[in-house]
């Protein structure tokens, strides 16, 4: 055979190859409303619902390299209990053949929600009650339905930085004007939610991170047109904006964010339909209150979280105007349970908690003290460590990171920092709820969100948690050459 045939026979082997490495993706939705009379939680006293203001889903999309397949869910939930994502992630595999590992599944921190952590969201291992059963299901079955809209495709990672809607929460106050704590302490040097507009205030305790990350999917067309919209997966580091009326069930600003990314981009009934979706960033101590200015006019109902979610739709979308697709987009997943130290309660704090539930009354905050008396009794049982899932998924030539907690937002800015991977991002509360996730300085600050009960992992945790992600973004760097824009 003639050298300059083999070639050509050569080329036309890898341009099979390529092809067949083309990106396929599919979206779907899948309702997880509760049934009306389930607590409402977010707050220290849950109470059933009477109302359903919109309906509750998880967001799904599948991505198929022809060689390896993710799932990337989001749930308007509070969180997701580890179990649920557990079983989620079981069925998948059964049915789908998609390995566990490859499989991100999350909450969005909505406050409005019914719960899917269990009857005792502090027990790390539990049954699953109906509810919890059924939130499993449903991401399986959105999932399937998902891999079911596969079809060519190309997707694309931008950015776009919207500051104005995000502030640090923590502040350190001037010497002398912290108010006590529910254990009648006074010894701590920030103040979550102080109040707005006080003189008292000096300075946040920490970052924000202004940055919407966004990837984009659309449909391949063979006229080379513009093709579909198929899916449009965010992530932004702001808390649930809140403001509901009464006890109503609502996903809060991140399915508005979706509805209007829908029709911002003009991609309303559509056939299969469009799925926009919000992950929650890192913002553990990020949330929508400027406390330098509060606002002087209180909003109506719902209003605060159309505002926000139209603002930061608005801005995505004409971010997208610029992206560059690729239709090679190689796939890889890393999943671990590294084993972190649970905290305890000392024997002092052990008797307090016995003290305050003997006499509420004489606590030092009657509604907070006795909450987190039980913690403290609960969290005396747990054992030494436990197993904390962290995940990394490569899609092209980003990273998205992973960790089951309200990440800090100066722990998402590190991960997109020291990636070995780049551009990298963070995803926060993802297969599992472990309470608030400090670096180890603010725990020397203090505050609610490093208070026992508040927060359960070792002041170590963070730094052990972003050692495994960076192994893990090092390990999928190499697993696959990177993406060329077409």
């Amino acid at each position: 055979m003639k050298p300059i045939v083999s070639l050509l026979i050569v080329l036309l082997l890898l341009e099979n190859v390529n092809s067949a490495a083309d990106l396929k993706a599919g979206a779907a939705t899948s309702n997880i409303t509760p049934p009306l009379g389930l607590p409402i939680i977010g707050g220290f006293s849950p109470a059933p619902s009477t109302q359903i203001h919109d309906e509750l889903h998880a967001r799904c999309l599948v991505l198929d390299d022809g060689e390896t397949k993710l799932a990337l869910v989001i749930c308007d939930l509070l969180g997701v209990h580890y179990l649920v994502s557990q079983e989620a992630r079981r069925q998948i595999e059964e049915t789908l053949q998609i390995p566990p590992a490859n499989v991100l599944i999350a909450a969005t921190h909505t406050h409005s929600a019914s719960s899917a952590l269990g009857t005792d969201r502090l027990r790390y291992e539990q049954k699953l009650d109906d509810y919890q059963k059924f939130v499993a299901t449903r991401i399986a079955d959105g999932v399937r339905r998902a891999a079911g809209n596969l079809r060519p495709a190309e997707l694309a990672f931008g950015s776009v930085d919207v500051p104005e809607h995000v502030n640090n929460r923590r502040w350190f106050m001037r010497p002398g004007t912290m108010p006590v704590n529910p254990f009648g302490a006074t010894d701590e040097k920030v103040k979550m939610n102080p109040p707005g507009g006080s003189p008292d205030l000096i300075e946040p305790a920490g970052p924000i991170d202004p940055q919407v990350s966004i990837l984009s999917v659309r449909e391949v067309t063979e006229d080379q047109k513009v093709g579909r919209p198929i899916a449009l997966f965010a992530t932004y580091s702001l808390h649930y904006v809140g403001g509901v009326s009464g006890l109503s069930i609502s996903a809060d600003y991140f399915a508005m964010f979706a509805a209007e990314l829908e029709r911002q981009l003009q991609a309303e009934r559509l056939d299969p339909p469009f799925v926009g979706a919000m992950f929650n960033g890192t913002s553990g101590d990020i949330n929508n209150n400027n406390f330098v200015s509060p606002r002087k006019v209180r909003r109506a109902p719902y209003e605060q979280m159309h505002y926000v979610a139209n603002d930061v739709a608005a801005k995505v979308a004409a971010a997208t105007s610029s992206l560059k697709y690729a239709k090679n987009v190689p796939l890889a997943a890393r999943y671990r349970e590294p084993q972190i130290a649970w905290r305890h309660p000392s024997p002092e704090q052990i008797a307090w908690a016995k003290k305050t539930l003997d006499d509420p009354g004489a606590a030092p905050n009657r509604t907070t003290s006795p909450v987190y008396a039980e913690r403290f009794l609960r969290l005396a049982d747990y054992p030494e460590t436990g197993a904390v899932p962290v995940q990394v998924l490569r899609i092209g030539d980003v990273v998205v990171g992973t960790m089951p907690c309200e990440v800090f937002a100066e722990i998402g800015l590190e991960f997109r920092k020291r990636s070995p991977q780049q551009p990298a991002f963070m995803v926060s509360l993802a297969h599992g709820y472990f309470g608030y996730l400090p670096t180890p300085r603010h725990f020397e600050l203090g505050g609610y969100e490093t208070w026992l009960g508040t927060n359960r992992l070792e002041p170590q945790a963070s730094v052990k948690l972003m050692n495994e992600l960076l192994d893990m973004a090092a390990e999928v760097r190499n697993s696959s050459p990177p993406t060329n824009p077409k």
